[in-house]
């Protein structure tokens, strides 16, 4: 792939807070990463996160509180709605629950070529040409053409998902955040519906943001893999590197839980014990410290930064220097 190594977006300190009866929630808080073309980042951490409402903010379904994200160079938190509506066709999404996301009214075809008539790719008179379409991207994501008529309440998961990737490929993108595809779906249609992603990624140059709490599967879908707790990055490195010198307590104890398919093989689960920091107006220092078994005063420091422990291998902690890397 000729753009393998052009950065194609950076996110810089990006923060999205939502306010709440009880106070100000930190969903997203200082969070600075790139990806590079036709690569893939994986996204994981406990639910609550802000993995998804950080692939939203990206994307500017949630407005960002603070921050610079960059597409291609350009800052696009800076774009009017016109500007953002022409960035969609660049930039899309694959929701979690493919049921959510399809209006139940609507045909698999109409379902298709609905980005295409909102962004003007084709107009409503050229039906010969929408259905074209349609059908190209039925057979590019593996819906039989006898479906085009179907609802989504007559399809299964598998089926109704692969209605929603062929909706994010309509435009041509070249960027789609992956919210948890597959964790609504049977373990057997996961496996179709990952190969399926990884075929199209190959052929069509796609670069994803793979969002997900299942390490088993971003383990051989990315190319590096983000680790998020309570709206920060703890730890961020290639995926070999992360699943073979993990740094970050939290993220040892993340991948201590991945079930071995063996059952004479000892597993040594990291329990993590302690209180959760509340997200919403939380105090200063890392918010992982109440249940990290290295914690001391210093945890406490306003001033956790990310530490890069070898090349692309990036860790917040304070005590980094101190067990063992």
């Amino acid at each position: 792939m000729e753009n393998q190594n052009k950065e194609l977006l950076k996110v810089e300190h990006l923060k999205k807070y939502f306010n709440t009866p009880g106070g100000v929630l930190h969903a997203v808080d200082d969070v600075s990463f790139s990806i590079r073309a036709g690569e893939t980042l994986g996204v994981v951490g406990e639910s609550g996160c802000g993995k998804s409402t950080m692939g939203r903010a990206i994307l500017r379904l949630h407005e960002p509180t603070s921050g610079k994200v960059y597409f291609e160079g350009n800052d696009i938190l800076s774009y009017d709605k016109n500007k953002m509506k022409e960035l969609r066709r660049e930039m899309q999404i694959i929701f979690q629950d493919p049921f959510a996301s399809l209006n139940p009214r609507m045909t698999v075809s109409e379902a298709i070529m609905e980005p295409l008539l909102i962004q003007k790719i084709y107009d409503k008179k050229d039906k010969e040409g929408l259905q074209k379409r349609v059908h190209e991207l039925m057979n590019l994501v593996g819906l039989a053409e006898r479906l085009t008529n179907s609802y989504p309440h007559e399809l299964d998961g598998g089926r109704r998902q692969r209605i929603g990737i062929a909706r994010a490929l309509a435009l041509r993108p070249k960027f789609i955040v992956c919210d948890e595809p597959v964790s609504a779906l049977d373990v057997s249609i996961q496996a179709q519906i990952l190969n399926l992603m990884q075929d199209l990624q190959d052929e069509l140059d796609l670069t994803y943001m793979f969002i997900t709490h299942d390490l088993s599967v971003v383990k051989h879908f990315s190319n590096q893999i983000m680790v998020m707790y309570l709206g920060q990055m703890v730890e961020m490195a290639p995926t070999e590197v992360l699943f073979k010198n993990p740094v970050h307590p939290y993220t040892k104890a993340l991948l201590s839980a991945i079930p071995i398919p063996d059952p004479d093989y000892p597993m040594e689960r990291i329990m993590m014990k302690g209180e959760i920091t509340s997200p919403i107006d939380p105090e200063p220092g890392c918010r992982f410290a109440k249940r990290c078994p290295y914690a001391t005063e210093v945890c406490g420091s306003p001033d956790i930064h990310l530490t890069e422990v070898e090349p692309g291998h990036f860790v917040s902690c304070m005590r980094i220097g101190e067990f063992g890397k």
